[in-house]
């Protein structure tokens, strides 16, 4: 069979990978000129390792993409340090996360006990000074109600909004988990529902992963395996169009000319499998259009000092304390400067509207309204500590899951004979990532062989 598969993501590599090793011609389509979609990264002149564009990381618990790589032999290639997360609050940054040795120091054997991550948690929370001690146990009951909570199916019915009001306390609410709901999903923070909170503090780990060289490092070689195996990998190609054959195929038009595969995996938005398959009926062409997201704007900064003294990597940010950001990620306290020339790299980020004016602006006028807020993470901060940054931006980077999202997710076989679909928007109730791209693509991949065999 000859399939082509649009996006060279770590999904649609994960998807050519499977399929190109069961016999098939497989052809990758890619627009950008590498491969990693949303975790590619750069390499700026000095440095050893890439940046990711948009800051990207796995954790422990990642077992798809984890998985994937002890396949292909490269786990001693994994690094996982155990930064620390901040949260502001009341003017001031506070440890949420990280390490048990660092809540208690002189003891690092305590970070290789059995369950660590939560431990981590709860002692980072009992002494964080923001909340009571009635605060502190009612989270702590909460955050046992949810991992003892086998299913998200229960949770689906109703808002995180709703829930954690109720469960978490109105001073917890305010302070940890509406900022963080506001910061994803800006005006839609009240229509998402509790699934995705409960998938969050599932999957998610105190420990955190990367590959060694970069994300791009990873996907570079991944691109190279799947070409071993006889994939082409078309870079700056674009596919402009989606159509149903005679024969019973698709036909591709892409620069270069059409081409004709028997079947097709689509790996990016429903959105543009939408706008490039325009003969899909209009019931599931309405489905696609309906499942809304978030754009991402990221302001990368290179700068001469560190800026987070405390060595904090990712803090949490309230819009409503007048952050023009939602995030600051300085990646240099989760990965050492010397790999980036000495420069200390620092993510301003922020989930959008496509259609918010962050979109638009140029880099110059970003910058102008971020560096202001940096002085609230050191007070020593100058501009000229910034000796070069880069701009970042996708329409295209977290699905919005309302109430009982999971009647609204398509299928990942279309209504058109030998087209699928394996998007972000598919993964639900987990959140968007490397691991779960991974895992969705290769469920497509499967169900194509298995599906192909029994027709």
């Amino acid at each position: 069979m000859r399939v082509a598969i649009i996006g060279a993501g770590a999904g649609g590599l994960a998807a050519a990978y499977d399929l190109s090793r069961a016999g098939d011609e497989v052809v990758v389509f890619e627009a950008a000129d590498q491969v990693g979609g949303l975790a590619s990264g750069f390499k700026a002149e000095g440095w050893d390792w890439s940046v990711e564009r948009f800051y990207h990381h796995w954790f422990a618990t990642d077992r798809h993409i984890l998985g994937l790589i002890d396949e292909l032999g490269w786990r001693d290639r994994v690094r996982f340090p155990w930064p620390v997360t901040a949260v502001f609050d009341d003017g001031q940054f506070y440890p949420l996360d990280g390490p048990i040795s660092r809540a208690i120091p002189g003891l690092p054997w305590l970070d290789e006990l059995p369950g660590a991550g939560l431990i981590s948690r709860g002692l980072w929370v009992f002494r964080f000074p923001g909340l009571s001690l009635a605060d502190k146990l009612r989270y702590g009951w909460m955050g046992a109600t949810l991992l003892m909570a086998r299913s998200w199916m229960p949770f689906e019915g109703m808002t995180a909004h709703e829930w954690l009001q109720r469960h978490a306390g109105a001073r917890a609410y305010r302070t940890l988990w509406e900022p963080l709901l506001v910061g994803k999903f800006g005006p839609h923070y009240r229509d998402v529902n509790m699934a995705w909170f409960w998938a969050r503090v599932k999957a998610r780990t105190p420990r955190l992963g990367t590959f060694e060289g970069g994300f791009q490092a990873f996907m570079d070689a991944f691109a190279d395996r799947v070409r071993s195996q006889g994939v082409l990998v078309r870079l700056k190609t674009p596919v402009d169009q989606i159509r149903p054959s005679e024969d019973g195929g698709l036909d591709l038009a892409a620069p270069g000319g059409d081409i004709h595969v028997d079947q097709c995996l689509v790996t990016t938005s429903p959105a543009l499998l939408a706008k490039l398959a325009p003969e899909l009926p209009p019931d599931y062409l309405g489905r696609l259009l309906k499942l809304r997201s978030m754009g991402a704007v990221v302001l990368v900064l290179a700068l001469n000092h560190r800026l987070s003294e405390a060595g904090y990597y990712w803090h949490n940010l309230p819009k409503a304390a007048g952050f023009p950001f939602l995030a600051l990620v300085e990646h240099t306290n989760f990965l050492s400067p010397d790999l980036f020339g000495g420069e200390h790299i620092v993510y301003c980020g922020d989930y959008l509207d496509p259609d918010h004016e962050y979109f638009h602006l140029r880099q110059d006028e970003l910058l102008d309204r971020f560096l202001p807020a940096l002085p609230r993470f050191n007070r020593d901060f100058r501009p000229d500590w910034v000796r070069r940054s880069w701009l970042f931006r996708t329409p295209y980077a977290q699905p919005i899951p309302p109430v009982n999202h999971s009647r609204s997710i398509p299928d990942l076989r279309t209504p058109i004979r030998g087209l699928w679909l394996a998007s972000m928007s598919q993964v639900y109730p987990w959140d968007r990532g490397t691991n779960f791209a991974v895992e969705v693509a290769r469920q497509a991949a499967r169900r194509m062989l298995s599906e192909r065999m029994q027709a």
